[in-house]
Protein backbone atom coordinates (compact mmCIF):
# COMPACT_ATOMS: atom_id res chain seq x y z
CA UNK A 1 0.00 0.00 0.00
CA UNK A 2 1.07 3.64 -0.66
CA UNK A 3 1.79 5.84 2.13
CA UNK A 4 -1.46 8.08 1.04
CA UNK A 5 -3.35 4.43 1.13
CA UNK A 6 -2.04 3.69 5.01
CA UNK A 7 -2.86 7.33 5.95
CA UNK A 8 -6.36 6.72 5.47
CA UNK A 9 -6.38 3.44 6.56
CA UNK A 10 -5.41 4.72 9.80
CA UNK A 11 -7.50 7.88 9.67
CA UNK A 12 -10.23 5.42 9.62
CA UNK A 13 -9.32 3.14 12.93
CA UNK A 14 -8.85 6.90 14.71
CA UNK A 15 -12.61 7.62 13.46
CA UNK A 16 -13.64 4.56 14.53
CA UNK A 17 -12.33 4.73 17.39
CA UNK A 18 -13.63 8.23 18.20
CA UNK A 19 -16.98 7.08 18.25
CA UNK A 20 -16.97 4.07 20.09
CA UNK A 21 -15.30 6.88 22.64
CA UNK A 22 -18.79 9.64 21.72
CA UNK A 23 -16.18 11.99 20.46
CA UNK A 24 -15.66 13.89 17.12
CA UNK A 25 -12.82 12.39 15.55
CA UNK A 26 -11.67 15.49 13.82
CA UNK A 27 -10.53 15.81 17.62
CA UNK A 28 -7.56 13.97 17.22
CA UNK A 29 -4.82 14.98 15.95
CA UNK A 30 -2.50 12.81 14.20
CA UNK A 31 1.10 13.15 13.78
CA UNK A 32 3.37 11.06 11.51
CA UNK A 33 6.16 10.00 13.08
CA UNK A 34 8.74 9.98 10.55
CA UNK A 35 12.07 8.74 12.25
CA UNK A 36 13.97 7.10 9.82
CA UNK A 37 11.91 8.24 6.80
CA UNK A 38 13.80 10.20 4.53
CA UNK A 39 12.54 13.67 2.87
CA UNK A 40 10.57 12.29 -0.16
CA UNK A 41 8.40 10.18 2.09
CA UNK A 42 7.83 13.13 4.13
CA UNK A 43 6.48 15.16 1.44
CA UNK A 44 4.90 12.01 0.04
CA UNK A 45 2.77 12.38 3.46
CA UNK A 46 2.75 15.74 3.44
CA UNK A 47 1.06 15.74 -0.31
CA UNK A 48 -1.26 13.23 1.70
CA UNK A 49 -2.57 15.95 3.83
CA UNK A 50 -0.24 14.97 6.78
CA UNK A 51 0.09 18.15 8.57
CA UNK A 52 1.85 17.63 11.84
CA UNK A 53 5.40 15.34 11.91
CA UNK A 54 7.76 13.53 15.13
CA UNK A 55 10.94 13.44 14.62
CA UNK A 56 12.80 10.98 17.73
CA UNK A 57 16.49 12.50 17.01
CA UNK A 58 17.38 16.50 16.89
CA UNK A 59 20.09 15.63 14.11
CA UNK A 60 17.50 12.98 12.06
CA UNK A 61 15.49 16.28 11.66
CA UNK A 62 17.98 18.80 10.80
CA UNK A 63 17.95 17.54 7.20
CA UNK A 64 14.09 17.04 6.51
CA UNK A 65 13.57 20.27 7.94
CA UNK A 66 15.80 21.87 5.87
CA UNK A 67 13.72 20.16 2.74
CA UNK A 68 10.45 20.17 4.32
CA UNK A 69 10.31 23.51 6.23
CA UNK A 70 7.25 24.84 7.85
CA UNK A 71 5.09 23.98 5.91
CA UNK A 72 3.97 21.29 8.76
CA UNK A 73 4.50 21.71 12.40
CA UNK A 74 7.29 20.08 13.80
CA UNK A 75 6.71 17.33 16.87
CA UNK A 76 10.34 16.50 19.10
CA UNK A 77 8.77 12.99 20.67
CA UNK A 78 11.95 11.61 21.81
CA UNK A 79 14.27 12.15 24.78
CA UNK A 80 15.73 15.40 24.44
CA UNK A 81 19.23 16.33 26.07
CA UNK A 82 19.91 19.91 27.24
CA UNK A 83 22.72 20.54 25.28
CA UNK A 84 20.96 20.04 22.29
CA UNK A 85 18.03 22.22 22.82
CA UNK A 86 20.02 24.85 21.02
CA UNK A 87 19.68 23.02 17.39
CA UNK A 88 15.68 21.82 18.81
CA UNK A 89 14.14 25.09 19.46
CA UNK A 90 14.27 26.87 16.17
CA UNK A 91 13.10 23.69 14.28
CA UNK A 92 10.33 22.53 16.83
CA UNK A 93 6.86 24.01 17.19
CA UNK A 94 6.18 21.48 20.04
CA UNK A 95 8.43 19.93 22.07
CA UNK A 96 6.47 16.67 23.84
CA UNK A 97 9.31 15.05 26.03
CA UNK A 98 10.02 17.26 28.96
CA UNK A 99 10.52 16.16 32.02
CA UNK A 100 12.69 18.45 33.92
CA UNK A 101 12.80 22.03 35.39
CA UNK A 102 16.19 22.26 33.59
CA UNK A 103 14.78 21.15 30.49
CA UNK A 104 12.38 23.68 30.48
CA UNK A 105 14.48 26.47 31.09
CA UNK A 106 16.88 25.50 28.71
CA UNK A 107 14.23 25.58 26.23
CA UNK A 108 12.79 28.94 27.18
CA UNK A 109 16.04 30.60 27.36
CA UNK A 110 16.55 29.33 23.25
CA UNK A 111 12.90 30.45 22.50
CA UNK A 112 13.44 33.85 24.44
CA UNK A 113 16.85 34.72 22.13
CA UNK A 114 14.57 34.19 19.07
CA UNK A 115 11.70 35.75 20.00
CA UNK A 116 9.57 32.77 19.79
CA UNK A 117 7.53 30.98 22.59
CA UNK A 118 7.95 27.19 21.82
CA UNK A 119 5.02 24.83 23.26
CA UNK A 120 6.18 22.06 25.67
CA UNK A 121 4.49 19.07 26.60
CA UNK A 122 5.42 17.41 30.05
CA UNK A 123 6.33 13.33 29.34
CA UNK A 124 5.32 11.25 32.12
CA UNK A 125 6.66 7.95 32.58
CA UNK A 126 3.02 5.65 32.64
CA UNK A 127 5.29 2.43 31.99
CA UNK A 128 6.74 2.40 35.71
CA UNK A 129 9.78 1.28 33.30
CA UNK A 130 13.37 2.85 34.54
CA UNK A 131 14.68 2.38 30.98
CA UNK A 132 11.89 5.22 29.60
CA UNK A 133 12.02 8.88 30.09
CA UNK A 134 9.48 11.21 31.60
CA UNK A 135 8.81 12.45 34.99
CA UNK A 136 7.28 10.03 37.95
CA UNK A 137 3.41 10.46 37.84
CA UNK A 138 3.67 11.52 41.37
CA UNK A 139 5.91 14.95 40.88
CA UNK A 140 4.36 14.92 37.54
CA UNK A 141 1.49 17.95 38.52
CA UNK A 142 4.50 19.72 40.30
CA UNK A 143 6.63 20.07 37.30
CA UNK A 144 4.30 21.25 35.55
CA UNK A 145 3.33 23.93 37.46
CA UNK A 146 7.01 25.41 37.71
CA UNK A 147 7.42 24.68 33.46
CA UNK A 148 4.35 26.15 33.36
CA UNK A 149 5.94 29.82 34.67
CA UNK A 150 8.81 29.56 32.39
CA UNK A 151 9.65 32.32 30.15
CA UNK A 152 9.72 31.19 26.22
CA UNK A 153 7.27 28.22 26.38
CA UNK A 154 3.64 27.34 26.72
CA UNK A 155 3.02 24.30 28.34
CA UNK A 156 0.43 22.56 26.55
CA UNK A 157 -0.69 18.91 28.49
CA UNK A 158 0.88 15.44 29.03
CA UNK A 159 2.79 12.76 26.58
CA UNK A 160 3.49 9.60 28.27
CA UNK A 161 4.16 6.15 25.90
CA UNK A 162 2.16 3.10 27.10
CA UNK A 163 3.99 -0.47 28.48
CA UNK A 164 5.06 -2.69 26.03
CA UNK A 165 3.36 -5.44 26.83
CA UNK A 166 0.36 -7.80 25.30
CA UNK A 167 -2.26 -7.16 28.13
CA UNK A 168 -4.65 -4.39 26.57
CA UNK A 169 -6.08 -3.61 30.02
CA UNK A 170 -2.47 -2.94 31.25
CA UNK A 171 -2.15 -0.63 28.83
CA UNK A 172 -5.50 0.82 29.07
CA UNK A 173 -4.82 1.55 33.25
CA UNK A 174 -1.97 3.58 32.05
CA UNK A 175 -3.13 5.39 29.48
CA UNK A 176 -6.32 6.13 31.78
CA UNK A 177 -4.02 7.07 34.59
CA UNK A 178 -2.61 9.80 32.54
CA UNK A 179 -5.99 11.16 31.43
CA UNK A 180 -6.27 11.42 35.18
CA UNK A 181 -3.10 13.80 35.86
CA UNK A 182 -4.46 15.82 32.48
CA UNK A 183 -7.88 16.29 33.91
CA UNK A 184 -6.16 18.27 36.87
CA UNK A 185 -4.41 20.43 34.56
CA UNK A 186 -5.68 23.83 34.73
CA UNK A 187 -7.77 24.71 31.49
CA UNK A 188 -4.88 26.71 30.14
CA UNK A 189 -2.67 24.00 30.08
CA UNK A 190 -5.17 21.14 28.80
CA UNK A 191 -4.31 21.28 24.87
CA UNK A 192 -3.28 17.70 24.03
CA UNK A 193 -3.03 14.76 25.77
CA UNK A 194 -0.46 12.95 23.59
CA UNK A 195 -0.68 9.33 23.92
CA UNK A 196 -0.83 6.06 21.84
CA UNK A 197 1.43 4.71 18.85
CA UNK A 198 1.03 2.28 15.75
CA UNK A 199 0.17 -0.63 18.29
CA UNK A 200 -2.43 1.33 20.74
CA UNK A 201 -3.30 4.50 19.45
CA UNK A 202 -7.15 3.08 19.43
CA UNK A 203 -7.04 2.41 23.04
CA UNK A 204 -5.55 5.72 23.76
CA UNK A 205 -8.29 7.44 21.64
CA UNK A 206 -10.77 5.92 23.79
CA UNK A 207 -9.08 6.57 26.88
CA UNK A 208 -9.11 10.26 25.76
CA UNK A 209 -6.02 11.07 23.88
CA UNK A 210 -6.49 13.86 21.30
CA UNK A 211 -2.87 13.07 19.74
CA UNK A 212 -1.70 10.02 18.49
CA UNK A 213 1.83 9.50 17.32
CA UNK A 214 1.77 6.77 14.25
CA UNK A 215 4.70 5.74 12.37
CA UNK A 216 5.22 2.04 11.13
CA UNK A 217 1.49 2.03 9.95
CA UNK A 218 1.89 4.91 7.73
CA UNK A 219 5.69 4.52 6.58
CA UNK A 220 6.17 1.07 7.50
CA UNK A 221 8.48 -1.40 9.69
CA UNK A 222 11.27 1.33 10.24
CA UNK A 223 14.74 0.67 8.57
CA UNK A 224 17.93 3.03 10.22
CA UNK A 225 19.87 3.95 7.06
CA UNK A 226 23.43 2.86 6.65
CA UNK A 227 25.88 4.99 7.66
Amino acid sequence: MSIAENIEKVRGRIEAAAHRAGRDPKSVLLVAVTKTVDADKVREAIDAGITDVGENYVQDSISKFDAVGHSVRWHMIGHLQSNKARQAVPIFDLIQSVDSYSLAQEIGKRSVALEKTTGVLVEVNISAEESKSGIEPENALALCEEVSKVEGVTLEGLMGIAPFVDDPDAIRRAFASLKRLWDQLPSENRRWLSMGMTSDFEIAIEEGSNMVRVGTAIFGPRVRPQP
